[in-house]
C-alpha cells in the first residue's frame, strides 16, 4: 500500500504520464476496482479501517495520532490465531504516538521484520535524518543530495520484506509492505522526479469550483491553503515519488515470482487521495470529494505455472478498503465476524464476478460508507472537530456535515461534484434512502458520535429524534470475551 495516492495517480486508472508500469501490469492480470473508497481521508483513521475492517470511529483511532483500542483486533492478530506468519513492514501510524511511531512492534506482527518510521529514522542517523525531513524540498535539492534508492524508506522496506519471505518459505503468510511515498517529504532518486519537471496532471472540471453552496469549512480550507486555479497540477516531487515507489513495488513483485510461490494473492491500495487543486483545495481533510476518497484497489490472484493470465478486469461496483479484511479472511478460509463493516470481495474476483449483476447478490450493503472526525488529536488543522458521515451508491453521494451545510452530488450527471443538490426535490427520494442507510449503519455499529442531530437535517422532515434508546451490545468481533448485559451481568443475547 502507498500513502496519499488517489486512483487517478495510477496509470491503469486512465491518466497518461504518471509512469506506474508495475502497478499497471498488476492491474492487467487482476481485478481493478474503479469505485473503491477510503473509510476516511486521513492517514490514521484510514489505516484503522484497512487493518481492522471496522469504521475508524469504532476502533478508537478516529483521528491522526490516536491509538487503536486494546480490544480491537487487527488482521495480523486474526490470522496468527490460524497459524499464519505475519509481517508488517513500513509506515504504521496507528500506535497513537506520532507520525513515526514508537519503534515497538504491536501484537499481531513478527517483531523481527517491524520497520516503522522510528526504526527508519534510527537507521539513518542524525545527518541523514535532517536531510530526509528538511533537505529534499525541490528538484535541485534532491539532485544536490545525490539521493539513491538505498537511502529511501521504500527500498529498505522491500529489503526487509524479502527477508521475511525467505524465512516464511512454504508456510502460509500475510505480508504487508506499507510505503510512505508519495507522501512528503518526497525522498526519491533525482531521475524519477526530473521526469515530471514539466508534467501537468489534469485536474479536471473541479478546478473551476467556486465552492458556492458548499460547506463553510471548505471555503476556510481554500483560503488557508490557496492554490492557483490551473487546469494542470504540477508537482514533480510528488509524481516522482509515485513513480519511484512503483519501481519498488515492481522489485517486490519480481522477488515474489523468484520465490517460487504460486499461491499468493496480491492486493494493492492506498490509504486516501490528494486534492491536487481540485475544488480549490490541496492535501486532504474534511470533505468527501472523489479526489481524496476514491482510492486505487487492485487484486490479483496467484500466478499459476503453465496458464495464461486471465487479463484485466474492471469492476464498477462501489467497494471500500473496509472490504480488505473480510476478503483476506475469506480467501484464508476464516469466518468473518459480525463487527466487520465491509464484505468479502471474493465473489467479484472469480471469472465473471465483475459482470453487471444485482449488487445485493454480492454485497450485503446498499452503499459504501465514509466518515471524518478531525484531522489530528495533536493540533487543530483544518478546523478541529468536523464530524461528517457520508455514503455513496456509485450514483449519488450524500455527505452529512453535522455542524455545516450538507452535500448531495449526482455522480452520473456531475462527476466533478460541482453542484450541491442537497435540496433538489428531484433527488429527494434517493437522497433519503442514503440518509437512512447512514443512520442505520451508525446505530448498528455503535458509532460513538451517533445522535439525533444526524437525523434532524433541514432538508428531511418527519424523522423522530433519538433521545434514550435501549442498551445494545457491540457487534460480535470474534475476538473479545462475550459482552455482558449491564442489568443482568450475563452474556448478551
Amino acid at each position: 500500500m502507498t500513502d496519499t495516492q488517489p486512483a487517478r495517480a495510477i496509470g491503469a486508472y486512465g491518466v497518461e504520464g504518471v509512469r506506474t508500469p508495475n502497478l499497471d501490469a498488476l492491474a492487467a492480470r487482476g481485478v481493478r476496482f474503479d469505485r473503491a473508497y477510503t473509510s476516511c481521508p486521513v492517514c490514521t483513521p484510514a489505516r484503522a479501517g484497512i487493518f481492522t475492517g471496522m469504521m475508524p470511529s469504532s476502533t478508537g483511532a478516529w483521528a491522526n495520532d490516536l491509538p487503536l483500542g486494546s480490544n480491537v483486533a487487527t488482521l495480523g492478530r486474526r490470522l496468527q490465531r490460524y497459524g499464519y506468519r505475519t509481517a508488517y513492514v513500513g509506515k504504521w501510524h496507528l500506535d497513537g504516538h506520532d507520525y513515526f511511531g514508537t519503534g515497538e512492534c504491536p501484537p499481531g506482527w513478527e517483531p523481527e521484520y517491524w520497520y516503522d518510521g522510528l526504526r527508519y529514522l534510527t537507521d539513518l542517523g542524525a545527518e541523514q535524518r535532517a536531510l530526509w525531513r528538511n533537505g529534499l524540498g525541490s528538484l535541485e535539492a534532491i539532485r544536490n543530495a545525490e539521493i539513491d534508492a538505498a537511502f529511501t524508506w521504500a527500498h529498505r522496506a522491500v529489503d526487509r520484506a524479502f527477508r521475511f519471505m525467505d524465512a516464511a518459505g512454504d508456510a502460509p503468510y500475510l505480508l504487508v509492505v506499507s510505503f510512505d511515498e508519495p507522501h512528503e517529504p518526497f525522498a526519491c532518486p533525482y531521475e524519477y522526479a526530473a521526469r515530471f519537471a514539466d508534467f501537468d496532471f489534469p485536474v479536471g472540471a473541479s478546478v473551476h469550483d467556486s465552492l458556492a453552496g458548499k460547506p463553510e469549512i471548505q471555503r476556510r480550507w481554500a483560503a488557508a491553503r490557496p492554490v492557483p486555479a490551473r487546469e494542470g497540477y504540477r508537482r514533480p516531487l510528488y509524481f516522482g515519488c509515485g513513480s519511484f515507489v512503483d519501481a519498488e513495488i515492481g522489485r517486490l513483485l519480481e522477488g515474489l515470482r523468484a520465490s517460487g510461490r504460486n499461491d499468493v494473492w496480491v492486493i494493492f491500495t492506498s490509504d486516501h487521495g490528494e486534492m491536487m487543486g481540485g475544488h480549490r483545495l490541496t492535501g486532504k481533510g474534511p470533505a468527501m470529494y472523489e479526489e481524496i476518497t476514491r482510492i486505487p484497489l487492485i487484486v490479483a490472484g496467484p500466478d499459476q505455472p503453465g496458464t495464461a493470465p486471465p487479463g484485466a478486469r474492471q469492476c464498477s461496483h462501489p467497494v471500500s478498503h473496509l472490504d480488505i479484511v473480510p476478503t483476506v479472511l475469506d480467501l484464508a478460509g476464516v469466518a468473518c465476524p459480525e463487527i466487520l463493516a465491509g464484505d468479502s470481495l471474493r465473489p467479484l474476483l472469480a471469472p465473471g464476478g465483475t459482470d453487471p449483476a444485482p449488487r445485493a447478490a454480492v454485497l450485503r450493503r446498499l452503499a459504501v460508507h465514509l466518515e471524518f472526525n478531525r484531522f489530528s488529536r495533536d493540533g487543530n488543522k483544518l478546523g478541529g472537530l468536523v464530524p461528517i458521515r457520508a455514503a455513496t451508491d456509485g450514483h449519488l453521494k450524500l455527505a452529512i456535515n453535522r455542524d455545516d451545510r450538507d452535500e448531495l452530488y449526482d455522480l452520473d450527471a456531475d462527476p466533478a461534484e460541482l453542484v450541491n443538490r442537497i435540496e433538489d426535490p428531484a433527488l429527494a427520494a434517493r437522497r433519503d434512502i442514503l440518509h437512512d442507510a447512514i443512520l442505520a449503519r451508525m446505530e448498528r455499529e455503535c458509532d460513538p458520535f451517533r445522535g439525533s442531530v444526524w437525523a434532524q437535517r433541514p432538508w428531511r422532515c418527519g424523522l423522530e429524534p433519538m433521545w434514550h434508546g435501549a442498551e445494545q451490545a457491540r457487534p460480535d468481533d470474534g475476538w473479545s470475551p462475550p459482552f455482558r448485559n449491564y442489568d443482568t451481568g450475563e452474556p448478551w443475547g
